[in-house]
């Protein structure tokens, strides 16, 4: 008798972990991300890649330039990995509202989806990632916080089956 409230009870607490934090709850934070200012002009990243167990496996500088004319923006990104490979990664962005914004890339299934408030942006995506001779779509929660006008935070969690592969940290630096 005791088995299906417990049952109940489980699925309804798992279900309300799955929910995650709404970017909304930024709205009042400073100072305010508009990635079409952020991301124009030279921009300077480092990162890492951390497996499920927080084990740094692959880090990297990114050397990125962006442009806007408009609510259009083209990102591109230059990667120079830890193990001396090298790697691009071209967003173009489209702003569709105050708060949410479109990405495409040619490593990304789809679209992603982008919602900013305050000094918070969001992104959403399924990226198709490449190992080993094989690719896998691989889903992407990437959360990038404001921190003055010069500094972005960047920490990404990346899924597969809803199981927790790893996440990537990232530091970017407005200029060269």
């Amino acid at each position: 008798m005791l088995k299906k409230p417990l049952a109940i009870l489980c699925t309804v607490l798992g279900l309300s972990g799955c929910a995650g934090v709404s970017p909304e709850i930024y709205r009042d934070q400073t100072p305010v991300l508009d990635i079409a200012t952020y991301f124009n002009g030279p921009l300077t990243a480092w990162g890492y890649f951390a497996d499920r167990s927080g084990e740094v496996k692959r880090r990297f500088t990114v050397n990125m330039t962006g442009t806007w004319q408009g609510n259009e923006g083209v990102l591109t990104e230059n990667f120079a990995w830890s193990d001396g490979s090298t790697s691009q990664r071209i967003w173009r962005i489209t702003k569709l509202d105050a708060h949410r914004y479109v990405g495409r890339a040619d490593d990304v299934k789809g679209e992603a989806d982008g919602v900013a408030y305050g000094n918070a942006l969001q992104w959403k995506y399924t990226l198709l990632l490449p190992v080993d001779g094989k690719t896998y779509e691989v889903r992407f929660d990437d959360w990038m916080y404001l921190m003055n006008d010069a500094v972005m935070l960047n920490k990404s969690e990346m899924r597969k089956f809803g199981f927790k592969l790893g996440e990537v940290v990232i530091a970017f630096r407005k200029g060269p």
